[in-house]
């Protein structure tokens, strides 16, 4: 692929950022006096950055050097995020893991997920226009892909591997809490390069199960059971396991 081909993706992506945050100051100056509805929309806007860029970035996984090229992206894109998203979960995982242990409403929560699969669905149908038009050379032939079949090893192996990396996932998130923040984001974009590196080739390394449906639509409508099992009930076992250690185990310890 060449270098021009990146630097379009990277473009676009960028693009995505600004609006997103221009979006998100917005929301932030005008429904402050709408605690739900201004909850609701800056989890959308979050995640669907977050689910658009990584799209971008799936057409981006060949290029040479490999995978050197891919996991840098994922990292300073990571970094990005989690500077540019400061507040925002992005993740049914994340959000999940207070509600369960109380310290989030279930109507909150339930909003807020609500709100990260309804962005889920959008960043697909965004980023699909946008291949639709080919403007760019990695968005040659991107929609004729169909489902890109992810999982490459078997449904249990896959099940275990998604459901650790959101148990060593979610319990990094909650010991990087005491770290300074502009340490703490780079050490959760390097985990996560991380994790991508060891399990990109067998599941993805997705850990967040609105982000896996806006990559892998049409792998769930082909397979809604063996992906739902393993994208989005793992993860959410693998936090409910995180809250059992967090709250039972750790503070005993302590």
């Amino acid at each position: 692929m060449a270098v021009g081909g990146v630097g379009s993706s990277l473009l676009l992506m960028s693009g995505v950022v600004v609006t997103v945050g221009l979006c998100r100051r917005l929301a932030r100056r005008r429904l402050r006096s709408r605690p739900l509805l201004f909850a609701f929309l800056v989890e959308m806007f979050s995640t669907f950055q977050i689910c658009a860029c990584t799209n971008e970035l799936s057409l981006l996984g060949n290029v040479e050097p490999k995978p050197h090229t891919a996991l840098t992206l994922t990292y300073g894109f990571t970094v990005l995020h989690g500077l540019s998203l400061a507040g925002s979960t992005c993740n049914p995982c994340g959000t999940l893991q207070p509600m369960w242990g109380g310290g989030t409403s279930l109507r909150m929560g339930g909003l807020k997920i609500a709100a990260q699969f309804v962005a889920a669905v959008l960043a697909r149908v965004f980023m699909h226009f946008i291949w639709s038009l080919e403007m760019a050379e990695p968005h040659l032939g991107a929609l004729s892909q169909g489902c890109s079949s992810p999982m490459q090893t078997t449904e249990m192996q896959a099940f275990c591997i998604e459901l650790l990396f959101s148990v060593v996932f979610q319990l990094a998130v909650l010991q990087a809490e005491s770290v300074n923040p502009k340490y703490r984001v780079h050490l959760i974009a390097l985990l996560i390069t991380m994790l991508v590196y060891a399990g990109g080739n067998l599941t993805g390394a997705i850990f967040n199960p609105a982000l896996a449906f806006s990559l892998h639509a049409d792998c769930f409508y082909d397979k809604f059971l063996s992906y739902s099992l393993v994208y989005w009930l793992a993860p959410c076992l693998g936090t409910i396991l995180v809250v059992f250690i967090w709250d039972e185990i750790f503070p005993r310890k302590s």
